[in-house]
């Protein structure tokens, strides 16, 4: 993203300075009170007018003084306005205007104006870089330092500013620290071999001269590599024919040249070389965005920094689903304010711990009320003939962030907890079987376990539980 123009930065601050943020310099009052302005401005050197008085104490006005941005020919002093006077139909919260504020505070030709714009333009630009504030204010690099520093930080005339040391502590916050560098970040950029994986997973691209070995439309420049020009000569009858012939087979040629350079500028712009920093990237949206792999193909379509705002606004979004799912929850578990949050999550946290601990020990051969049995082995090398080792039942999977979960019934999620389902792949795994099940009208559980390829149990409680709710049919032979 360019940088913003810090002249139209610093007029916009004038702007806020000399008009109340509520009062609209556009509207038909202020526009109409400007052009007064104008042709006031314009006459003053022509035709002798008489001073504007204060509509409060009559006094003559010296600039700087205030206009009212509501009221029309309300102009106030500035002790009048300190005071908050009021007259007739005017408030003294009334939106208002300061009218010519180029009076000096120092004897040295700046106006207040540019004081004003020189230390906003210090806080913008920092401490030390005059040539962004010398070509702000329209004034040389030097000009702008020495009337700082003689102003604001030697001879300081204006009661109320700090007294200034300048040293290394007032400069900087800390100690400036040197920047460390190692010379492996010098190294040359890495050459992959053409058959390793790395080189395969970057499509042949060369860093090292920025290029790829094998081009887009390679066999793009076999359309020109036999091309004689003097194969048609001026005598000849076809010599306008050839020409135009020849010249259509290097336009051709050139199109394709383009369309290389605009993949290979989409290629460079957006980093698809780096896939797997691609998809480390993208993992980062894992729990606020669903698929967000599918969202890649819109990076040819706009630079990096657009994409990136889309992305973080989804997050954004995928942020306030995940808290507004996490307060229904608080809901329902009968939380009403806030500051029961936290016992709650305290509570729920010893909770699955205890469990936890209970189910350790009821695993244990040594506590288990089995033991005191007569005949009762306890060597599980070598069980009792006839008996078999029960398969330890995994806990329920915490499925909460995890993506999709905003997309499920509560049924839904109870299964997908139960059965430890990731809730994105049962949304894929429900699309699957449900387009299966409009072809032939029925879907059987061995067509179900062939097309889902995962644990034979999952695919049964999923195709136990989609024909339960009605969205596959069991065939009825």
């Amino acid at each position: 993203m360019a940088n913003p123009n810090l002249t139209d930065m610093t007029e916009e601050d004038a702007a806020d300075l000399q008009f109340p943020k509520d009062y609209d310099p556009l509207s038909e009052t202020s526009k109409s009170e400007c052009d007064v302005d104008l042709e006031v401005s314009v006459l003053k050197d022509e035709i002798p007018i008489s001073d504007p008085t204060c509509r409060v104490c009559k006094s003559t006005l010296v600039e700087p003084y205030v206009r009212c941005a509501v009221c029309v020919n309300v102009e106030i002093c500035l002790p009048c306005f300190a005071k908050g006077c009021e007259i007739d139909t005017h408030k003294n919260d009334h939106n208002y205007m300061i009218i010519k504020n180029e009076f000096p505070l120092f004897d040295s030709g700046w106006s207040a104006m540019q004081e004003t714009k020189l230390l906003d333009l210090m806080l913008q630009c920092g401490f030390g870089n005059w040539s962004d504030i010398s070509h702000a204010m329209g004034r040389t690099a030097k000009e702008c330092k020495q009337h700082y520093l003689q102003h604001y930080v030697d001879n300081q005339t204006l009661p109320d500013l700090p007294k200034l040391k300048e040293n290394r502590t007032s400069l900087f916050s800390c100690d400036p620290i040197p920047f460390l560098y190692k010379l492996q970040d010098l190294d040359e950029p890495p050459r992959f071999a053409p058959d390793t994986a790395n080189g395969k997973l970057v499509a042949g691209y060369n860093a090292a001269r920025s290029d790829f070995e094998v081009n887009f439309d390679n066999d793009a420049e076999s359309l020109v590599a036999d091309l004689d020009l003097d194969d048609f000569q001026p005598d000849d009858n076809m010599y306008e024919l050839g020409r135009a012939l020849q010249v259509a087979m290097v336009q051709v040629y050139n199109n394709r040249l383009k369309e290389r350079m605009r993949r290979y500028e989409i290629i460079r712009r957006h980093g698809l070389i780096a896939l797997r920093k691609i998809n480390s990237w993208i993992k980062r949206f894992d729990n606020t965005i669903p698929r967000a792999e599918r969202l890649l193909i819109f990076m040819q379509l706009m630079d990096g920094m657009d994409f990136d705002y889309i992305m973080e606004g989804l997050h954004h979004v995928g942020e306030l689903k995940n808290n507004i799912n996490t307060l229904l929850e608080f809901r329902r578990n009968g939380l009403t304010h806030f500051h029961s949050v936290s016992m709650f999550q305290n509570l729920t946290k010893m909770r699955q711990e205890n469990e936890r601990e209970r189910k350790q020990y009821l695993n244990n051969p040594e506590y288990s009320w089995k033991s005191v049995l007569p005949g009762y082995i306890t060597n599980s090398s070598n069980p009792i003939p006839g008996t078999s080792l029960q398969r330890k039942v995994a806990p329920p999977l915490s499925i909460k962030s995890l993506p999709g979960y905003e997309k499920l019934t509560f049924d839904e999620r109870e299964l997908c907890s139960v059965a430890r389902i990731v809730p994105s792949s049962y949304i894929d795994f429900k699309h699957l079987l449900i387009a299966e099940n409009k072809k032939s009208g029925s879907l059987k559980l061995a067509q179900a376990r062939a097309l889902l390829k995962i644990d034979v149990n999952k695919t049964r409680k999923i195709y136990d539980f989609l024909a339960e709710e009605g969205y596959i049919n069991k065939p009825t032979s």
